[in-house]
C-alpha cells in the first residue's frame, strides 16, 4: 500500500496523531520526515515512547525517506507521513515519492505569518508550497481530527 496520507503538523507525533489519525488511516508505520529532528536523539526517543503497539515508526531525514520509498522499503506498509513544513513534501515529491493527499493539521504562528484558520498560520513561502503541491494534482485539505469535516485549501488560502 505504501503512503496513505501526509500530514503537516508542527507538533509531529502527539496524542491526536497517535490516538485518532493512526487508526483512521489504518497506519502500520508512522513516519516523521524532518532533517533536524532526525538527528536529535532526545526528541526521537520521546516520540517513540508514544508509538502505538503493533505500529512501526521511522524518524528520518528527507533524503533517506526518498531512498527508502524509491527502493520499495514501505511497499507492504500503510505509511502515515508527518512533516513540519510543506516544503518537505515538495522535496519528497521532487525525489519521486508519490503522495496521495495532504492534510493540514497544526502550523504554529510566528514572524511574517498570517493566521488563516484556528491553529494554522502560514507565511508567503508556505502558501506558495501548499499551492504548488495542489498544482501537482495532490489534494490539500484542512482536517484537524478525523471526525471533523475536511475543508479544501481554497476555503482559507486563495
Amino acid at each position: 500500500m505504501s503512503l496513505v496520507l501526509a500530514r503537516i503538523d508542527q507538533r509531529l507525533i502527539h496524542g491526536i496523531v497517535v490516538t485518532q489519525w493512526a487508526g483512521a488511516v489504518k497506519a502500520k508505520r508512522l513516519m516523521v520526515v524532518d532533517d533536524e529532528i532526525s538527528k536529535d536523539e532526545v526528541q526521537k526517543s520521546a516520540m517513540r515512547m508514544s508509538k502505538p503497539a503493533g505500529t512501526g515508526m521511522s524518524i528520518i531525514d528527507t533524503q533517506k525517506a526518498i531512498t527508502n520509498f524509491n527502493n520499495g522499503k514501505y511497499d507492504s506498509h500503510n505509511v502515515f507521513l508527518i512533516v513540519k513544513e510543506p516544503s518537505t513534501l515538495l522535496k519528497l515529491m521532487d525525489g519521486g515519492v508519490s503522495i496521495p493527499k495532504v492534510n493540514i493539521g497544526i502550523m504554529f504562528d510566528g514572524p511574517d505569518k498570517k493566521t488563516v484558520k484556528r491553529m494554522v498560520s502560514v507565511n508567503e513561502n508556505e502558501v506558495a508550497d501548499l499551492k504548488a503541491i495542489q498544482d501537482r494534482g495532490v489534494p490539500v485539505t484542512f482536517h484537524y481530527v478525523p471526525n471533523d469535516t475536511e475543508e479544501p485549501l481554497e476555503k482559507y488560502i486563495k
